[in-house]
């Protein structure tokens, strides 16, 4: 030691020393995330005659990533499916749960109106001529994270912007935004 001085070094001052840093670094990663959401495929399952028009039924294939490290339980819901603005259908969201740090693959019953087409036929015979439609969804998804001994309620807002081949439905791009909002206090 340089000039005399003497430190003074305990077990005790080390073990608290690294659970602040430990209970830091858990507090920093925890902080909630927003899920991400990406439509990988849309499969035509059939036509239904509502006439005298025909409502197509579909399987919306939704990649879900919960990025947070808590699993999640939410409830059934109803997305919203909109062409030029007009509500054209809905895929339904069955209730489930997600595994923390978790990416799946859901399946989503989906049906188009054909009176809502027919509305816009004129624009989608353009946009089946480009092979280019757009699609808008919206979808609210409430559930609880349980974190410890106490769930807490949230709520994740998810807007999609989807554009598709209207002709072999593929995905050709598409832009998700979500916002969660999470209740602090237990349930």
């Amino acid at each position: 030691m340089a000039m005399g001085i003497k430190l003074d070094w305990s077990w005790s001052s080390a073990i608290i020393g690294a659970a602040s840093a430990l209970a830091t670094t858990a507090l920093i990663s925890s902080k909630p995330k927003d899920p991400t959401f990406d439509v990988v495929s849309i499969k035509l399952t059939s036509f239904k005659l509502n006439f005298p028009l025909l409502d197509a039924e579909l399987i919306l294939t939704v990649q879900v990533t919960n990025p947070n490290v808590v699993p999640i339980q939410y409830s059934s819901t109803t997305m919203s499916i909109f062409y030029k603005g007009a509500l054209l259908g809905s895929a339904d969201v069955e209730a489930g749960s997600q595994p923390a740090k978790s990416s799946q693959l859901l399946q989503l019953p989906a049906r188009l109106d054909g009176l809502q087409l027919a509305h816009h036929a004129a624009s989608f015979i353009a946009d089946a001529a480009r092979r280019e439609m757009v699609l808008d969804a919206a979808v609210d998804i409430a559930g609880t994270a349980r974190v410890l001994w106490w769930d807490h309620k949230f709520k994740v807002h998810v807007d999609s912007h989807i554009t598709v081949d209207p002709i072999f439905l593929d995905v050709i791009d598409q832009e998700n935004k979500s916002k969660m909002d999470i209740s602090l206090t237990g349930v």
